[in-house]
């Protein structure tokens, strides 16, 4: 078991990281990929819709696939559809035809996350699961950082296809390991909603959508405008109709778990400041400070460096301090981290900046761990499915609208300076905003109890 311990997290670590760096290299290659297929990169930026689109609408309904064929089967289905997808990217000769791939890449990536968690959630002890979720802090801040400058590096010196084949040898060995070390238990399978599998394939998408388009001009302000207003009247008709479902799709029930509701709600509004700043900072450093995207990219690698190092000492610090101690705390400390950046200037040393994005990296990853591990404190194992399902809508939803709230804090600061273009000034005024919105995200976590995850930290009284 204690092989399987390591692995298992490693092997759902390894998927996540393939998601998450494939998202931010396609956005660094947009305008090569764009003039190779003879089409505007603005336009091309639907591409990168389409899989917000595609993983919307079917995230909610992971758990109850993974209940129904088994976890171990979707999640190297999910991995299959990701690499054909890939090359389906790779192969594609127009605009439509890279959209329509990006969009099957959003189905494969919809079932790769929340079913690689429950696979951990399930194999995993209790004792051993801290140590195991914070693996998953890795990918999800080191994609985002090595994305930019590896795109760069991709496109410079080799073709931009090459960002998707890269996917082939990793996604192989997620299926072969997968194979070797996942189980595949197949659990009571509760009536599928299919009212409400239908409403929110109308709320996340078009909520989704509308954020992206907002804070990225997709589309023009009246479409997205549109798509918000529809996708939220959907949103409320679903949470109207699971009130009333013996067997919601997503049970809104379980965030009457305070522990759960403090993973999900609470961590949701802390990742409001984690997505805007991962997309705010290398901007302010390229546009607001004026250095190369390959040197931008070495500077925001600092904080995947302090990710990796708090991965040894987050069990450690839980079991100190508690998670109660430890989420209100450091979740202020990692916001006001957040904040210094927009201290920083052109003048800067370079490694002035790196050292404080060290520091911010290493806070943000422990206040991801705990995050990821507070949420299932409490759930029943009849439950755990249903819970990944509604806590992977959280997070996609979270990042998504961190993008569009840094950026609208950037366009009002340049509106109200009168500047042509961001300034550096600009940058440090949406930064603060963003972050001043995570640190609220202590207001939930001073409702846990003082006890709260107890059996998983180890802590004693």
């Amino acid at each position: 078991m204690a092989d399987r311990s390591r692995i298992i997290p490693l092997v759902v670590a390894t998927a996540l990281f393939m998601e998450t760096m494939d998202t931010t290299i396609i956005a660094t290659a947009l305008p090569a990929i764009a003039s190779d297929l003879g089409t505007d990169p603005i336009a091309l930026k639907l591409a990168v819709t389409s899989y917000l689109v595609g993983f919307a609408i079917l995230v909610p309904v992971s758990g109850w696939i993974a209940d129904r064929l088994g976890a171990r089967t979707t999640f190297r289905a999910a991995l299959a559809v990701f690499l054909m997808a890939s090359i389906g990217c790779a192969y594609s000769n127009g605009l439509v035809d890279f959209v329509l791939w990006r969009f099957l890449q959003g189905l494969g990536g919809a079932l790769m996350t929340p079913v690689g968690r429950l696979v951990i959630i399930r194999g995993v002890p209790k004792d051993q699961l801290i140590k195991s979720l914070a693996t998953l802090t890795i990918p999800s801040l080191t994609g985002p950082v090595i994305g930019p400058p590896l795109g760069g590096l991709i496109v410079t010196t080799l073709d931009w296809r090459w960002i998707f084949f890269v996917n082939i040898p990793i996604g192989l060995l997620g299926i072969l390991l997968a194979s070797l070390y996942f189980e595949d238990e197949r659990h009571a399978v509760k009536p599928l909603d299919a009212k409400g599998l239908l409403l929110c394939a109308v709320a996340l998408p078009g909520l989704i959508m509308g954020a992206a388009s907002l804070g990225r001009h997709v589309a023009p302000p009246l479409v997205a405008g549109g798509a918000l207003v529809v996708g939220a009247m959907a949103a409320a008709l679903y949470v109207r109709h699971a009130r009333r479902t013996e067997h919601p799709l997503l049970d809104l029930k379980l965030l009457s778990i305070r522990a759960f509701d403090a993973g999900v709600t609470g961590g949701a509004v802390f990742r409001i400041g984690v997505g805007a700043s991962a997309f705010l900072v290398p901007l302010m450093l390229q546009i607001g400070f004026g250095v190369d995207a390959l040197t931008s990219g070495l500077i925001t690698f600092a904080s995947a460096a302090g990710a990796l190092i708090m991965k040894f000492f987050a069990p450690r610090i839980l079991a100190r301090l508690g998670f109660r101690t430890v989420l209100v705390g450091n979740g202020l400390l990692a916001s006001i981290f957040m904040g210094f950046v927009a201290l920083t200037g052109p003048s800067t040393p370079h490694a002035a900046i790196s050292g404080l994005l060290l520091l911010a990296g290493l806070l943000r990853s422990l206040q991801f761990t705990s995050l990821h591990a507070i949420s299932y404190a409490d759930i029943e194992a009849k439950d755990q499915s249903a819970a990944t399902s509604l806590a992977s809508v959280g997070q996609q939803m979270s990042l998504s609208f961190g993008v569009a709230v840094g950026a609208a804090a950037l366009e009002i600061s340049q509106r109200l300076a009168g500047h042509a273009t961001p300034q550096a000034s600009d940058f440090s005024f949406a930064i603060v905003v963003v972050s001043a919105i995570s640190s609220l995200c202590i207001l939930k976590m001073l409702k846990l109890p003082h006890d709260a995850g107890r059996e998983l930290s180890g802590r004693t009284a």
